[in-house]
């Protein structure tokens, strides 16, 4: 891993070089709780894509993996992530990426491809749908569970598995809380129908944190739908048709 300052905070990423052809860039934004190895590590997308003949670049979100921890709520805002993003474009010298995200990391890159959609090629959303712009996704109680004493119960199900996740990762638990308590922006629907770069939003037909998948993709202008059978939120990141139809999106993608 190497790391870089953005704007004081010091972000660690991950850059893999093509295994052949051009080397087209490509950045990954990684999910809530989650880090650069488990989300794109672990599930061979970083190995799928170098061998598909890209440049991988993928970062620790700041509060995560081996990025500097960050304890204000303020600090984690989707827009202020996506700087970090941008930043690190800026870093490496790299003028236009694809940009991939999963679940909050599919958030931050909506956001990238609004405020400087001149630095994204083409954008794909994994494990966001329609709650970009309606609703949050993730029940409320994450954050009280991440700072709970160990063995206390969680308030549902969903916070009792992200703690477990987040202590499984060896993750900051504060500093998600304070994550989760400020990275949940929505985006308009008038937002969202700016967003005009090619776009595939892919979502597990189980999946009940991100809302639909077609529903957004309805509301941008040049979006296309992906939607994984028999899939939730936690098996659809590394599912070999998740894998197939992004890079089928990036062949065919201007």
């Amino acid at each position: 891993m190497q790391t870089f300052l953005s704007d004081g905070i010091n972000i660690a990423y991950l850059d893999t070089p093509a295994e052949t052809g051009a080397g087209d860039p490509i950045l990954l934004i990684h999910g809530f709780a989650s880090n650069h190895a488990v989300n794109w590590v672990n599930t061979q997308w970083v190995k799928t894509l170098a061998k598909a003949g890209r440049r991988v670049i993928a970062l620790d979100n700041r509060g995560h993996g081996q990025s500097q921890k960050l304890y204000d709520p303020e600090a984690y805002g989707s827009d202020l992530m996506a700087r970090d993003a941008a930043r690190l474009l800026d870093h490496l010298g790299i003028g236009q990426a694809d940009v991939m995200g999963y679940s909050m990391g599919a958030r931050i890159a909506a956001f990238l491809a609004l405020d400087e959609p001149a630095r994204v090629r083409s954008l794909l959303l994994g494990g966001l749908g329609l709650h970009l712009v309606e609703g949050r996704g993730l029940p409320d109680g994450i954050a009280e569970a991440l700072e709970a004493e160990p063995g206390a119960p969680a308030p549902n199900p969903t916070a009792a598995a992200f703690r477990t996740f987040a202590e499984q990762t060896k993750s900051d638990l504060r500093a998600l809380a304070a994550c989760m308590r400020g990275s949940r922006q929505t985006l308009s629907r008038a937002e969202v129908s700016q967003i005009d770069v090619p776009t595939l939003v892919t979502v597990g037909t189980l999946d009940t944190v991100s809302g639909p998948g077609p529903a957004l993709a309805a509301l941008m202008p040049n979006a296309q739908s992906l939607e994984l059978p028999n899939r939730d939120h936690s098996t659809a990141v590394g599912d070999r048709g998740h894998r197939a139809g992004v890079l089928a999106f990036l062949d065919a993608r201007p």
